[in-house]
């Protein structure tokens, strides 16, 4: 298989993006945990629709595979599997997630969608991933939106 003919990887987080935390207004939720219901399902198929691999990049883990794919329409997703955390973390400014992604990534172009990336994982990213990256910082006040998918179509259509 060609460089080409690999579709980007597409890190999601989910607190954030997914799950705002703006002040709503937001359906009442029946769950266990309250903040589902402050997912928008619309965002599942405008994400299953972007040509690219869908991996969870969360704290929430298998979860977000049994509570939250369910809610957006999309199928179990890889998860990325999280180091035990270090003292090496947070260093020089930049995301505990970040060296995990580019690790994950191994050389193949990705976006990474989260509402805690700063330009620290920018500079991080870019001096030390051979391939193509977006890091898109979305607000979690209001989460992920129609701005922010015009960024991501037109970064992967681009590749």
């Amino acid at each position: 298989m060609t460089g080409s003919l690999v579709r980007p990887l597409l890190y999601l987080d989910v607190d954030g993006p997914l799950i705002p935390f703006g002040a709503g207004p937001y359906p009442p939720g029946d769950d266990a945990n309250p903040l589902l219901a402050r997912i928008d399902p619309a965002l599942g198929p405008r994400l299953a629709a972007l040509p690219c691999e869908l991996v969870w990049a969360t704290t929430w883990r298998a979860e977000a595979n049994e509570c939250v794919a369910p809610r957006l329409g999309l199928p179990e997703l890889p998860l990325v599997a999280w180091p035990e955390p270090s003292d090496a973390d947070g260093r020089g400014g930049i995301h505990w997630k970040t060296p995990a992604l580019v690790a994950h990534a191994a050389g193949r172009p990705f976006v990474w969608v989260d509402d805690e990336i700063t330009g620290a994982d920018r500079d991080w990213v870019a001096a030390r991933h051979p391939g193509r990256a977006l890091l898109h910082r979305v607000d979690p006040g209001r989460g992920l939106g129609a701005a922010d998918f015009t960024a991501l179509w037109a970064w992967l259509r681009s590749a």
